[in-house]
């Protein structure tokens, strides 16, 4: 069966396509428009599909539209209810109703040769759930599903048993624990429904001294819900403009929204489990790219195992619509990798180069190249391979530097153009992980965050935050053998055993996905190598 996965209606648009149970393809329609998270998630862009995405997987496979089974849309619009019934004040939701209601037509226009009777509507939590529970290793476990909303929800409990799911509780709208960030993200100058993750770094800075009055608008209601209603976040801190600086209150509020979702957190998943008795939790939905509540359910919650889809947000329910779908007919496979979008041949990437016409020089092993480099304090743009489905790096579009240098932090954040208090992660062997991280491991999508052994602080200071842990990801030998490599060759240089590691991109802009991302953005932003493929780039030969 072939079946092509799409989210569109909200916001990162994306494709997946799933060929006989097995996943071939997923990636993010930013990677290919160049529009970070591929459109702003209002009513009136609803109607944009992503047809660069979708095209790109069928050409994956060599199908045509027309040799598609079925196409999986992650939203059911005989689900929604109007918004005005939800407590929702969104006076264009009808707009995107009809726009969700006339996707077959759409997708038809966009894909020609598709049949529009072959689109079939997936539950928006159902297509999260699904991108947890049957694209995990493990085919019975709970999983649980946070977000701003869906059709007339925002969160789903339930239970996977040999990958087929039941329902076990749900949250209406308009509580959402999504919604209650959203709003906080919104209100400290942040871009909502996008720089979450922002809120989560800056609450590292501050404490939770506003988390009584929190309480008072959002608590679980001990049926495996919750309640989270609009909270009046001026009457706390007053409001942030985008380019001021921020407060120590600004922190404050940040850290308070942050211990109350995990509150939250942590009593839906101890509710789930009386009910599954799983071993092994899995978790899907915006809220679950949390790294930091995902690790405080790791450590207090009742799983032995927490996997998180590593494509949790919107994007991972055009992969989850795809594979539930599929798996009415047929079994379906785990997913191998997050390294499931655009590749290139060596011979392709030497073309790119000639094109660009770039001093370059193809090196016997790029891995020893680059520890060289970054044993010297160069920072690297790493482009090896498949690009990542998710919104983390995961050493494949990657920006690498020296751990030691307790300056490359803020280094990197210049040359990224972000904020100073964005932290960077670091990759590490998994067979070394555990000699200086405490945490779940292995820990590959770089979901969770650890503590620093107190040993360790002090030697890789880049990648430690504020309160002495990072956000890690381990690298598996047999799965990455290049990125180990060249860890390997950086010990060798540095006694080392970590690289630091953040997303190739500068701020405002998608990471990069193609050779000309790559050159592009080694052009104006200050690195001084690039990696592509076994090729190697350096900064003062282009612009000796």
């Amino acid at each position: 069966m072939r079946v092509l996965g799409i989210n569109a209606l909200f916001h990162d648009p994306a494709a997946a396509l799933v060929v006989d149970g097995r996943i071939v393809a997923a990636t993010e329609e930013e990677r290919f428009s160049r529009r970070k998270h591929g459109k702003r998630p209002v009513p009136f862009s609803a109607w944009e599909l992503p047809e660069l995405s979708a095209r790109w997987c069928l050409d994956q496979a060599g199908l045509a539209p027309a040799e598609l089974d079925a196409v999986a849309y992650s939203y059911d619009p005989e689900l929604a209810h109007p918004a005005e019934q939800l407590g929702l004040h969104d006076p264009w939701d009808r707009l995107r109703q009809e726009y969700a209601r006339r996707a077959p037509e759409f997708l038809a226009e966009a894909l020609p040769g598709l049949d529009p009777a072959k689109v079939r509507f997936v539950a928006h939590h159902v297509a999260h759930a699904a991108s947890a529970g049957q694209a995990s290793p493990y085919p019975d476990c709970a999983v649980l599903v946070l977000d701003g909303r869906g059709e007339c929800g925002s969160h789903l409990a339930g239970r996977y048993a040999n990958r087929e799911l039941t329902v076990l509780g749900s949250q209406s709208l308009p509580d959402s624990m999504g919604l209650f960030y959203e709003d906080l993200t919104q209100h400290l100058g942040f871009l909502r429904s996008s720089d979450e993750f922002k809120v989560m770094a800056l609450a590292s800075y501050g404490r939770p001294r506003f988390l009584d009055q929190l309480r008072a608008y959002v608590r679980l209601d001990g049926r495996g819900g919750f309640r989270a209603r609009p909270v009046p976040w001026s009457s706390l801190v007053p409001p942030r403009a985008a380019s001021a600086p921020w407060s120590r209150d600004h922190a404050d509020v940040a850290a308070s929204a942050q211990a109350c979702l995990e509150e939250v957190l942590l009593g839906l998943v101890r509710w789930l489990h009386e009910r599954t008795g799983e071993d092994v939790l899995t978790l899907a939905g915006g809220v679950a790219l949390n790294c930091v509540a995902n690790s405080r359910l790791y450590r207090e919650g009742p799983f032995r195992e927490v996997w998180v889809q590593p494509a949790a947000g919107d994007a991972g329910t055009a992969l989850g619509a795809a594979l539930h779908v599929a798996h009415q007919k047929e079994t379906v496979e785990a997913m191998p990798t997050a390294a499931l979008g655009r590749g290139w041949s060596d011979a392709e990437l030497r073309a790119w180069l000639e094109r660009a016409a770039v001093p370059y020089e193809e090196p016997d092993d790029i891995a020893e190249t680059v520890a060289e480099e970054l044993a010297g304090d160069g920072i690297v743009a790493w482009f090896q391979g498949r690009s990542e489905y998710g919104p983390r790096a995961l050493g494949h579009r990657s920006l690498l530097a020296h751990p030691g240098r307790a300056a490359n932090l803020e280094r990197l954040n210049a040359v990224k153009g972000r904020e100073e208090f964005r932290p960077v992660a670091p990759m590490v062997l998994a067979e070394r992980a555990a000699e200086l991280f405490d945490g779940p491991l292995p820990s590959p999508y770089m979901l969770f965050v650890h503590d620093v052994a107190a040993e360790w602080r002090e030697r890789v200071p880049a990648v430690v935050h504020v309160d002495g842990t990072a956000r890690i990801q381990t690298v598996d030998r047999g799965a990455e053998p290049l990125v180990a490599r060249m860890i390997d060759a950086f010990e060798r240089r540095t006694g080392l055993p970590v690289v630091v590691n953040t997303s190739l991109n500068t701020a405002g802009r998608p990471m990069v996905d193609d050779p000309r991302d790559a050159l592009e953005c080694f052009g104006s932003a200050p690195v001084d190598l690039l990696a592509l493929g076994p090729f190697a780039v350096r900064r003062k030969k282009v612009f000796a």
